[in-house]
């Protein structure tokens, strides 16, 4: 892949993300890989973004649900699974995300300006942010208990899932971590994860099956700890907290 990328006139930067770029890669590791192109091929790299890996290795086959996304992932069958994604210059902006990566290939120091940048950056969860979290899991709170209710089990606990990774996300966001968009569970658990010990822990015991009471059982576990992390983030962040309102949107569902 380098040999290809490298040595093409069109890339302007080669970096490395994800495990590669933060230099904490096992064998089941994937190789996002980042293609800076000049601007007026960009189009013309993303129409043949399904091809180009074919010059990698042999494929077994290929994610592409989007032909205009900027992104395809690409199986191969020694079972290593390479993410590229292809970028103008314009497009690469000073980010949280652009802290840890491994530059390949650097024209006019791009990336290296950047990467500079990107490290004076910090998190803080905003306003928007938590409210945008607290009303996702008030949302998936109400929406397990209706599945109990209809025997949905399979639903119910797919908004388990949710609750779960709702409080992992507000636990990331109490550290000053970036959490991951929501539905990803990367690095949440395991030895690459930034939670501590009692909160993997935690995680790990909420754990249910397809039975009503298990259910409210694991949500009344989660609830109280999403009142924690709540309350942490209300105050970190200036924003009402409001008990009255979260009791009255939990005891709903109790």
């Amino acid at each position: 892949m380098e040999k290809d990328l490298l040595h093409d006139e069109n890339v302007v930067a080669l970096f490395y993300g994800g495990s590669l770029g933060n230099g904490n890669t096992d064998v089941y590791s994937d190789i996002d890989v980042r293609v800076v192109v000049k601007p007026e091929k960009l189009k013309e790299y993303i129409l043949n973004k399904a091809v180009r890996p074919q010059k990698w290795g042999k494929i077994l086959f290929v994610e592409d649900i989007n032909p205009s996304s900027i992104y395809t992932v690409a199986h191969y069958d020694c079972f290593i699974k390479v993410d590229t994604f292809y970028y103008k210059p314009e497009d690469i902006q000073p980010s949280i995300w652009l802290k840890n990566i491994k530059i390949m290939k650097d024209t006019d120091e791009l990336m290296t300006r950047t990467l500079g940048k990107s490290m004076a950056l910090y998190y803080e969860p905003t306003i928007d942010e938590i409210e945008s979290w607290r009303v996702k899991f008030f949302a998936y709170l109400h929406e397990a208990y209706r599945r109990v209710m209809r025997k949905e089990y399979y639903y119910a606990i797919n908004c388990i899932d949710k609750l779960r990774l709702s409080v992992a996300m507000g636990w990331y966001m109490e550290k000053g971590i970036q959490p991951n968009s929501f539905g990803d569970w990367a690095k949440y658990e395991g030895e690459r994860s930034k939670l501590d010990n009692w909160q993997q822990t935690l995680l790990s015991n909420w754990d249910c099956g397809r039975d009503g009471l298990e259910i409210s059982d694991v949500m009344k576990g989660i609830v109280c700890e999403f009142k924690k992390v709540h309350h942490s983030l209300c105050k970190k962040a200036g924003l009402k907290e409001d008990r009255a309102w979260i009791n009255k949107i939990v005891e709903m569902v109790y």
